[in-house]
């Protein structure tokens, strides 16, 4: 496979594209990082989610500490060429450092937001160390 796909993506300003992991089965968004071109060719090759942290400033593999890895099933580019959806297998059924299956557990709710899904394990538990 040639990387000639990877020209095709509209990176930002930094060479980074927002990605979407998305359950393969439930459709249930989990997340959303970025990506640089390495990550993505490393997603590609390793057929596992890889980002790019910015707060590290270096290659992140989902689930390298946690252990809760996003095996990937599809890759998805949108209309506009600028965002990166994955389709993953979430093992350990959590997404969210909090503990939580998906990051976004909060709902806003009479001005107010409101965390509405439970901690399946505490971050103290996850990460130790």
């Amino acid at each position: 496979m040639t990387d000639s796909w990877l020209a095709k993506i509209k990176w930002d300003e930094k060479g980074l594209i927002p990605a979407i992991a998305q359950d393969y089965k439930t459709g249930r968004i989990l997340m959303v990082a970025w990506m640089n071109a390495e990550s993505l060719q490393l997603t590609v090759q390793e057929q596992r989610a890889i980002y790019w942290s910015r707060s590290r400033g270096k290659l992140w593999r989902k689930g390298e500490e946690s252990g809760h890895i996003q095996v990937l099933h599809e890759i998805r580019l949108d209309c506009d060429s600028d965002v990166i959806l994955l389709q993953v297998e979430q093992k350990g059924d959590i997404a969210c450092h909090t503990g939580r299956q998906s990051c976004f557990y909060s709902v806003l709710r009479n001005g107010e937001w409101v965390s509405v899904d439970p901690v399946l394990k505490s971050p103290d538990e996850i990460y130790k160390g």
